[in-house]
């Protein structure tokens, strides 16, 4: 009788290099979610339609949809060279936006969040581009999607901290924030850059890892195209109740009855995280790389229907607000973590075609985020008068059913174009 193949061993430096990757992440969280912190409630001279915060929340994601759009093109062609460079004068251009932010007239104050969007988009591919096509990646790609499930918790955490503790105005906390954790960024960026790169039984087991042009793309997209297409529309319905979550937050946990316990954002998503890396990280073990995409699939099916299970029993009375969070945000997690790095990661390698899984991360992103503006904009258009927390749950049913049955077929579409 055989033995049973043998477990992966992981490279201490590949750890090394998956928690710079997951501090990197975390750290450009400082510099992208902290405003949400704060209400905005009671900003003089202004009277448009919209609120003030929403408008904020709207340039800021326009301009990260942006460079997801820009991204689908420049992520696909990076040929690794200068990452280092490109991470950091990114976010200094993001952290430049936030100081004009805090000095700038209203008007200006909407311009200076989507500049601050604007090359936050990028950041994404250019770290995922240091852990995709291992044999470890599943492991690496969950600690490193780890970072921005209690990220922005973290920070919008430390932000109400600013504002509270030290009197920081609701201004100057995004810039204070990013200050913060700017050392960081710098430790994180450099050691992640000597994170070694895939080594021969990575590219026998996972393919190579190459930049994809214009033709490669239209033909991946071409052969896979409704696949594809059923797996961007599931993950724009969570792209829009994650974001929508995220930047209101502060908003749905006062109607929840937490006003002014900063240490919620915090809280909450901890448990989420540890679920969702080992959940994620478990899968590792399955060396098949068309039976790993069968099983994200799964994942991702599960946390759908987690999201609409614990919905339903917290508005029966049946699960407490904080309990509720915590499942719902399980299941959103859950099926949205796989679309950032694994999902795409084994699709390219079941395929067995040399390309980038942060092309297919990036097309779904930048339908994502656009989904996520339009949420927004019915929200304050359609929906002004109903509760945060009302739109939210019923925004959580329909993402329940309608992204199961989305990836429900996606799943058979894949196992008969691939053979699963």
């Amino acid at each position: 009788m055989a033995p049973p193949p043998a477990r992966p061993r992981i490279d201490p430096a590949l750890l090394l290099g998956a928690a710079a990757a997951f501090a990197v992440y975390l750290s450009m969280y400082a510099f992208r979610r902290p405003f949400a912190a704060a209400s905005y409630d009671d900003v003089t001279g202004w009277s448009a339609l919209l609120d003030f915060k929403v408008v904020l929340v709207i340039a800021q994601v326009a301009g990260y949809a942006l460079s997801k759009f820009a991204g689908i093109k420049l992520i696909a062609e990076l040929d690794g060279r200068r990452r280092t460079a490109a991470i950091l004068g990114l976010i200094a251009v993001s952290w430049a936006a936030l100081f004009l932010f805090a000095v700038a007239p209203l008007w200006l104050k909407i311009v200076a969040l989507f500049l601050n969007g604007l090359p936050l988009g990028l950041i994404w591919g250019l770290v995922f581009s240091y852990i995709e096509g291992r044999r470890a990646s599943e492991l690496l790609g969950a600690i490193l999607c780890a970072s921005f499930i209690v990220s922005s918790g973290l920070v919008k955490s430390v932000a109400a901290w600013l504002m509270t503790g030290w009197g920081v105005s609701e201004w100057w906390m995004p810039a204070a924030t990013g200050a913060l954790f700017a050392p960081l960024l710098l430790a994180a960026t450099l050691g992640l850059a000597r994170m070694p790169p895939p080594d021969a039984r990575d590219i026998a087991e996972r393919t190579e890892r190459a930049p994809m042009f214009r033709d490669e793309r239209r033909a991946f997209l071409s052969h896979y195209g409704l696949g594809i297409l059923l797996l961007v529309g599931s993950y724009v319905l969570l792209t829009a109740l994650r974001d929508f979550r995220d930047n209101f937050a502060a908003e749905l946990w006062v109607e929840l009855g937490y006003a002014g316990v900063s240490s919620v954002f915090t809280q909450s998503e901890l448990p989420i995280a540890v679920i969702t890396l080992a959940a994620l990280a478990s899968l590792m073990r399955i060396r098949d790389n068309r039976r790993a995409l069968a099983a994200m699939h799964a994942i991702t099916a599960l946390g759908f229907v987690l999201i609409g299970v614990a919905t339903l029993l917290f508005l029966a009375g049946l699960m407490t607000p904080l309990g509720w969070m915590i499942a719902s945000g399980a299941g959103l997690y859950l099926a949205y973590t796989p679309f950032n790095a694994m999902l795409f990661d084994r699709l390219i390698a079941a395929a067995r075609q040399p390309g980038r899984a942060g092309f297919l991360i990036y097309v779904a992103d930048a339908a994502g985020y656009a989904g996520s503006v339009i949420l927004l904009l019915f929200r304050n258009l359609f929906s002004g008068d109903l509760p945060w927390l009302d739109f939210f749950t019923r925004g959580a049913l329909v993402t329940s059913l309608a992204g199961t049955a989305m990836v429900t077929v996606s799943a058979l579409y894949f196992a008969r174009k691939i053979r699963i």
